[in-house]
């Protein structure tokens, strides 16, 4: 059985899993009477097929017929989640109330079991509804500017006050695309920034299908040059068209290796493809990255994982930019996010090696955010005093 079945196979089963304990705790549990209960068995069945229906959907219609229905299977995604959260946690509390019950009285009558589900079911779909509506204008609101500061001893004086920005996980697709990229290229512009990185995850989906939405990157401008490294995503979307397609738009793609800014006195830039991917030329090669480098220079990493920053440390990195995470995204994701990676946002010190993860600067899936903010990165590079 191949992986990719075998994936579907999980994932399938996932969905259908999470829909039927939607079921048992906010139809079933709570006796809704008939028709209602008709009526929302089948609300929730058309629900569990309209997620595998609107990655069918992204791959099969035109782009923009896509993009419409495409937002109604997202939505739901994140709500699903939400409500799962939701009467996942009043489960908890139904379980301590039931306990509580028993030992004082001997238990909960039928009555009042049936009146406990009814308020924690109806309780758990106005809260996921409520959130929701939340998450979705966070994450649809202005992309923000977060300002970051890191010291670099190694940094040359003449270098002090450069700055990078970091654009990471726009995931155009989807839900984004033409007018978001156009923003975001205005306003990357506008900070001037000496270089521009983009720390992969760009697209979901083909090339012949996100050409038009990604050509306003040909318009970002920086001193030293604009760079890329893949994501796990650019995988997913046809890796090699769109190496050839951002060096057309003039991106220069660092794959498992390093380019010098500044001039002799300046200081590298290393990029490594994501370590997921299996593109032409190898995988994800650190080693290789910085080979043949003045060990007395500092260097810059890109790299999509914040895992890297194992090896990035070993290596004697002082700075490695990442993504993928977004923050977490959806709380409580978040805590499963922790499970795979070591940072999941924000300035971190890793050994001798620091390490900033950005939220991302778009998203993916779901169009929310809970408890994150996306974020244009300006990172200002600072020599020692």
């Amino acid at each position: 059985m191949s992986r990719v079945l075998i994936f579907l196979l999980v994932v399938l089963s996932v969905v259908g899993g999470v829909h039927f304990y939607l079921w048992v705790r906010l139809v079933r549990d709570t006796q809704l009477p008939l028709p209602l209960r008709t009526w929302a068995t089948a609300a929730l069945i058309a629900l569990a097929l309209s997620l595998p229906a609107t990655f069918i959907v992204m791959r099969k219609l035109p782009t923009e017929l896509a993009r419409l229905l495409a937002w109604p299977g997202f939505l739901w995604m994140g709500l699903m989640f939400l409500a799962f959260t939701l009467v996942l946690a009043g489960d908890i509390v139904r379980l301590l109330l039931v306990v509580g019950a028993k030992a004082a009285s001997g238990g909960l009558d039928p009555g009042r079991r049936l009146m406990l589900a009814r308020v924690l079911g109806g309780g758990a779909a106005v809260g996921a509804g409520v959130v929701g509506a939340l998450a979705l204008r966070r994450a649809l609101a202005r992309v923000e500017v977060k300002e970051i500061a890191v010291e670099l001893p190694r940094l040359p004086a003449q270098h002090h006050g450069t700055t990078i920005v970091q654009l990471t996980d726009l995931h155009v697709g989807p839900t984004i695309g033409r007018a978001f990229v156009e923003d975001i290229v205005r306003r990357t512009n506008e900070l001037r920034p000496d270089v521009i990185a983009i720390t992969g995850d760009l697209v979901d989906g083909s090339v012949e299908r996100l050409r038009h939405a990604v050509e306003p990157l040909r318009e970002l401008r920086a001193r030293h040059g604009v760079y890329f490294v893949t994501g796990n995503h650019e995988y997913y979307s046809g890796s090699g068209p769109w190496i050839a397609e951002l060096g057309r738009l003039g991106i220069k793609v660092l794959r498992n290796e390093q380019v010098t800014l500044g001039g002799p006195g300046g200081f590298d830039l290393a990029g490594i493809d994501d370590h997921t991917g299996g593109l032409p030329g190898g995988p994800s090669d650190l080693e290789r990255a910085l080979d043949g480098r003045d060990p007395g220079r500092a260097v810059v990493l890109l790299a999509h994982q914040p895992k890297a920053v194992f090896e990035a440390s070993r290596l004697g990195v002082d700075l490695q930019l990442s993504g993928h995470t977004h923050g977490g995204q959806i709380w409580p994701f978040t805590y499963l996010v922790k499970l795979q990676q070591p940072y999941i946002a924000g300035l971190h010190r890793h050994g001798d090696t620091q390490i900033y993860v950005s939220p991302g600067t778009g998203y993916w899936g779901p169009p929310m955010r809970l408890g994150t903010r996306a974020e244009i990165t300006r990172v200002t590079l600072h020599a020692r005093a």
